[in-house]
């Protein structure tokens, strides 16, 4: 077989495991459920007792693997490892499914990434006379494994050693998770630019490509860093080291959520639960930032006032619904800080040679803090001395980790692949940001950071009342599950706004979307225009200074003269889109840098509604993962 161009192939993938006195086949099942939006084209476990190890595994969602082990349950075991995966390497087949074995069945690995020295790798163990069983980069690490672990030295952690030899011929992005027979109370893992925490109990531990893994069972977590390997085992308990096995004492964190908020608490889908949460996560996200003489705070910030100061250039860099955010945190910076901003989708930003230096800031958006193509973006920033500052919602995961400063978002979990509440709390992050850098640049005084942040925080409210007014929408919806084409329209920031809520309506209803700039619509996107063909329109306020308000009223009328069934999104008090409006979506008069927070949301409802009324998945929509982590 061909080897795949570097860094374009891999796994994103749900990794559990687990080494205690529990049943391992339900603690580690239980994980798997947790992270089967990670990975759902095949899943498997492996348990380790009596001296052997013993796995099951099949193609497609994990019910399915719930279905052969209702039929041929593994073994009672206290030790155990599972995987779900998204198939990028190698079909979604059952051959392809982890955990893959060595050749003598005595050793078990679980991977998420990419090995992108593979090809050489097998080569080597087919000349060997190692005979493959599927067709996954994965199993490589298997039999190199097992062929280090009979040539490593006798001692209590020789699995460990093994690993470190492994991984040190590696390429690529990766986490490893392994069991031997001959081990049958340890666990071994490698992390590599791809997620990888670690769970402590009482007498028990777990490993997860999420926190989520384990959440039922603990808090308590430690955060791995960069090529390191991580052993845990029932007596000697967690132990970390780098690569080379030089000892690493590993950072400890308390997860601030528990096992209920990754339920699905009474609603259909996860997403729905996720849109209602909204304002809870907006709330969350501006907590705490400001202090009792009205100064901003990040989370981490390890760039004095006087690098912030000198800062005359920002990139925003970010993929899919976190680009949107970007687009819309370039208004607000720009008008705020006075600093020119450019906004790059990231799988493209170090590829065209931007012009980089120490006075340029890289604001890197990413839910995960796991997104490749950011991570290398960040990387790519930092090579050309430039400085970082990341926004994330996961805890110590690789974005944040190496950046010069972080803002948490602390919107808790998101279960569903589509991004709603992770969206709007990156915005309001990004304002918070925009704010900070005013403050220290001294562009606004104090009590104008004041009056803004007064307004962020009425924006929970204002965004639970839009969700109280939904039921119209969700008709609506339901009236368009046959639409074979929506279209998208905006100014200004409703411009990002709209590419948004064709991006949702495409990511869950599988139909044609398009957002447009409202401005550009006689310069082509008219003559798309029929009789019926749904048009969404994002209407600015009236009162902003400069408005375009009228401007886009024309719009309306124009695609309305064409035949066009319009959807008009605008705030109380606007009459003037009255007239043109086939529907009529209020919002709550919101300032108009802040609006897209209020006016996203009808589009989200409307997207859910029109998917799940077209019978689709709406927490898993097909050939998507929650975490894009190769690139």
């Amino acid at each position: 077989m061909r080897a795949p161009p570097p860094g374009t192939l891999g796994e994103m993938c749900g990794i559990v495991g687990y080494v205690g006195h529990q049943d391992a086949r339900e603690v580690v099942l239980e994980g798997l459920r947790r992270l089967e939006y990670r990975g759902y084209d095949s899943a498997g476990m492996a348990v380790v007792a009596d001296g052997a190890l013993t796995t099951a595994k099949k193609a497609g969602k994990l019910a399915n693997l719930e279905k052969v082990l209702a039929d041929r349950p593994l073994p009672a075991a206290t030790i155990g490892l599972g995987h779900t995966r998204w198939a990028t390497h190698g079909g979604p087949t059952d051959r392809n499914a982890h955990p893959h074995l060595s050749a003598d069945g005595s050793v078990a690995v679980i991977h998420n990434g990419i090995i992108e020295n593979f090809a050489a790798l097998r080569a080597e163990c087919e000349h060997d006379g190692v005979e493959f069983a599927s067709d996954t980069d994965t199993e490589v690490a298997a039999h190199l494994l097992a062929a280090a672990y009979a040539a490593a030295p006798e001692g209590e952690s020789r699995l460990a050693d093994a690993m470190r030899t492994v991984c040190r011929r590696l390429e690529g992005a990766f986490t490893l998770v392994a069991s031997s027979a001959a081990e049958p109370d340890t666990l071994v893992a490698a992390r590599r630019s791809s997620p990888l925490v670690v769970g402590v109990g009482d007498g028990e531990y777990f490993l997860g490509s999420d926190v989520a893994a384990f959440i039922a069972h603990t808090r308590e977590a430690r955060e791995l860093g960069q090529d390191q390997v991580v052993e845990i085992n029932r007596d000697r308990g967690v132990t970390v080291t780098d690569f080379d096995g030089g000892s690493v004492e590993p950072t400890s964190y308390t997860v601030d959520w528990d096992a209920a908020a990754a339920e699905k608490g009474g609603y259909d889908w996860f997403m729905l639960k996720e849109i209602a949460e909204q304002p809870q996560a907006i709330a969350d996200t501006l907590l705490g930032r400001l202090g009792p003489q009205g100064e901003l705070a990040l989370d981490e910030v390890r760039l004095s006032d006087q690098e912030l100061r000198d800062i005359d250039k920002i990139f925003v860099v970010a993929c899919g619904t976190a680009y949107h955010a970007g687009l819309i945190a370039k208004y607000a910076l720009e008008h705020w800080t006075r600093i020119p901003v450019e906004v790059e989708v990231a799988s493209e930003f170090r590829y065209r040679d931007p012009v980089l230096d120490r006075s340029t800031l890289v604001v890197v958006i990413s839910q995960s803090g796991e997104t490749m193509d950011s991570l290398m973006a960040l990387r790519h920033a930092k090579d050309q001395r430039a400085r970082v500052l990341a926004i994330c919602n996961a805890n110590g995961s690789t974005i944040p980790r190496e950046s010069d400063a972080v803002l948490y978002t602390h919107a808790g979990p998101e279960i569903a692949v589509a991004s709603t509440k992770g969206f709007l709390t990156q915005l309001v992050a990004c304002y918070l940001v925009g704010l900070f850098l005013a403050q220290v640049r001294g562009m606004k005084f104090e009590d104008e950071i004041a009056s803004i942040v007064a307004d962020l925080r009425r924006l929970p409210e204002a965004v639970a009342e839009v969700l109280a007014r939904m039921d119209s929408v969700r008709e609506l919806g339901r009236s368009l599950a046959d639409a074979n084409t929506i279209l998208f329209l905006g100014r200004h920031v409703g411009f990002p706004v709209a590419l948004e809520g064709a991006l949702k309506l495409k990511e869950l209803a599988y139909i044609h979307a398009e957002g447009f700039a409202a401005g550009e619509l006689k310069h082509g996107p008219i003559a798309v225009i029929e009789e019926g063909t749904p048009v969404v329109v994002i209407v600015p306020s009236p009162r902003s200074r400069g408005s375009v308000h009228g401007k886009v009223v024309s719009n309306i009328q124009e695609v309305r003269a064409r035949g066009a069934r319009t959807i008009v999104i605008a705030e109380e008090g606007d009459e003037d889109v009255v007239p043109y409006a086939d529907h009529l979506i209020r919002v709550p008069r919101t300032p108009t840098l802040l609006a897209p927070v209020v006016t996203t949301v009808p589009l989200q409802v409307l997207a859910c509604e029109i998917a799940a009324t077209r019978g689709l998945d709406v927490d898993q929509p097909r050939n998507l993962a929650k975490s894009v982590t190769v690139e």
